[in-house]
């Protein structure tokens, strides 16, 4: 499993995905914590599953909404894994873990489980809490 950390900050950043997308894993995933702002132009082509979360400690930055949704969708239209761990605040998970009135779970499904042809995000493995 190769990651990408740090990319969440700032869209000027994304570029990084491609060092990434060199490196021979079975996995790959970046990790967007804590976002920053918006990664309209972050290519998820051989990306795996993208870990996101909101900043946390005395002097956490509140993060929009629409970063987290955004970068979600952009994971649903290309079929990532998405996996939304915290909104942030002063102390970690102060303002909880749902997005939209749920919670966002998905992992990867590992390369030698998944058939040939089949989806990289491993769907079964939702939590909706409503």
């Amino acid at each position: 499993m190769s990651g990408l950390e740090s990319l969440s900050r700032y869209n000027r950043h994304v570029h990084r995905a491609d060092y990434l997308r060199q490196v021979p894993s079975a996995i790959r995933f970046i990790s967007a914590e804590p976002l920053l702002s918006a990664l309209p132009d972050l290519d998820l082509e051989g990306i795996d599953w993208v870990i996101a979360g909101g900043e946390s400690g005395p002097k956490d930055r509140p993060p929009r909404p629409e970063w987290f949704r955004d970068l979600r969708d952009q994971c649903l239209e290309t079929d990532v894994a998405f996996f939304f761990k915290q909104w942030g605040g002063r102390y970690p998970k102060a303002r909880g873990r749902e997005l939209e009135g749920r919670t966002w779970n998905q992992y990867p499904a590992l390369p030698e489980l998944r058939p040939k042809g089949a989806p990289r995000a491993q769907r079964t493995r939702l939590a909706a809490s409503a």
